[in-house]
C-alpha cells in the first residue's frame, strides 16, 4: 500500500509510520522538517506548512490511503484534501474524544460533537480544541462526500516519545516505588497506547473501514490505571492525599481533576473500534516501555506533574490531617 501521512516525525503520526513500515508499506510523510527531521531516513519527505497554507508538495503524487494526524483546525483538512484533488485515497482522520460535547455526550460514536466554533477562531487552546477537531470532521465529510472516510477518535494518547509527559510523570512515579500521592481516585480514566492507536489506524486505511471510532482502552479510574502499571513486584503505595492537598500547595495532577464533565468522555465503551481491529495491550507493558524510552533520554525535568519535593509535601501534608 502507498500511504501517505500528514504529519509523522513526532508522536502518534511516528508510530503508525513505523507500523506501515514494518509491514512492508511504501510510505510518504509531509511534514515541516522541524520535529525529528532525521527520523526515517528512508522515508519519502514532502515538505510544506499547514499553518502557513503551503501545500505545493502534495499536488503530485497518488496514494491508496492517506492518514492526517496534524489537521487541528477546519482549514487545514479543507486545504489538504483540495491541495490533494482526489488523489489522497482513503481518508483517515485522527479526531479526539474531546470532539464531543460532553453536555449532551452519550457512551457511543453517536454522541453530537460540538457545534460550530467562532469561525475566526483558528488558535487552538484547552477549550477551543474539542470544537475545532469536531470542526474538522465536518470539513472532511463535506470535502469528501459521498465518500465517507474514518473518522478517530482517541482519548488520552500515551506511551514512548509522549511530548505531553502527562502519563510519563505517573509511569515514572510507579515505577520509583515508595508513596505515590494522588486525588479523585474513583475518577475515570482511559487511556490508549500509540502503538496500538498507530496500529488500528494502519487497519482502517487498509480496510477503507468509514465512520466514526472511540479509540480507547478500557475504561476504569485513576486507580485502576495507576494499579494495572505497577511491576510486579513494585513496592509501591497509593495515597489519597484529597484534592484539597493539591489547592493548598498550587499542584495539578496530571490526565484528571476530579471534573464530573469529564466522565462521558472517560467511559467509552469503543466496541466499534475493537470490532474494526484495535487490540490493546495492558498498561504494565506500557508503562515499562514508556519508562524505558523516558530513562534513555535522560529522565529530564518533566512538563507537567508534581515534582519529587512537591509530592513529598503533600504526603507529608497527609500525615499531618
Amino acid at each position: 500500500m502507498r500511504l501517505l501521512v500528514l504529519g509523522g516525525t513526532s508522536f502518534v503520526g511516528r508510530h503508525l509510520v513505523q507500523a506501515a513500515l514494518d509491514e512492508g508499506h511504501a510510505v510518504t510523510v509531509f511534514h515541516r522538517g522541524r520535529t525529528n527531521p532525521d527520523l526515517f531516513p528512508d522515508v519519502e519527505r514532502r515538505l510544506g506548512d499547514r499553518a502557513s497554507g503551503d501545500l505545493d508538495a502534495l499536488r503530485d503524487g497518488r496514494w491508496d490511503a492517506t492518514v492526517d494526524v496534524s489537521a487541528y483546525v477546519p482549514r487545514h483538512v479543507a486545504e489538504a484534501l483540495a491541495a490533494l484533488d482526489g488523489r489522497q485515497g482513503h481518508y483517515v482522520l485522527v479526531s479526539s474524544i474531546s470532539a464531543y460535547d460532553p453536555a449532551t455526550a452519550t457512551t457511543d460514536e453517536g454522541s453530537p460533537p460540538y457545534g460550530e466554533p467562532d469561525p475566526d477562531t483558528e488558535h487552538v487552546t484547552a477549550e477551543s480544541y474539542g470544537p475545532l477537531k469536531a470542526a474538522c470532521e465536518r470539513q472532511a465529510l463535506r470535502s469528501l462526500t459521498p465518500v465517507t472516510p474514518a473518522i478517530v477518535r482517541p482519548t488520552f494518547v500515551v506511551g514512548p516519545h509522549d511530548p505531553t509527559d502527562r502519563f510519563t510523570n505517573w509511569a515514572r512515579v510507579v515505577a520509583e516505588g515508595g508513596q505515590v500521592p494522588l486525588a479523585w481516585p474513583d475518577a475515570p480514566l482511559q487511556v490508549i497506547d500509540v502503538r496500538d492507536l498507530g496500529a488500528f489506524m494502519l487497519t482502517l486505511a487498509i480496510r477503507r473501514s468509514s465512520g466514526a471510532f472511540d479509540a480507547v482502552g478500557p475504561f476504569g479510574s485513576l486507580e485502576d490505571m495507576l494499579t494495572a502499571m505497577l511491576p510486579r513486584e513494585a513496592d509501591t503505595t497509593l495515597v489519597d492525599v484529597g484534592p484539597e492537598s493539591l489547592d493548598a500547595a498550587g499542584v495539578a495532577l496530571p490526565m484528571v481533576d476530579g471534573d464530573p464533565a469529564s466522565v462521558p468522555l472517560m467511559t467509552r465503551p469503543g466496541s466499534r473500534a475493537v470490532d474494526a481491529g484495535l487490540h490493546c495491550r495492558g498498561l504494565r507493558e506500557t508503562a515499562r516501555d514508556t519508562v524505558a524510552w523516558d530513562i534513555e533520554r535522560g529522565s529530564p525535568e518533566l512538563r507537567v506533574g508534581p515534582s519529587a519535593a512537591q509530592r513529598a509535601a503533600l504526603l507529608e501534608s497527609r500525615h499531618l490531617l
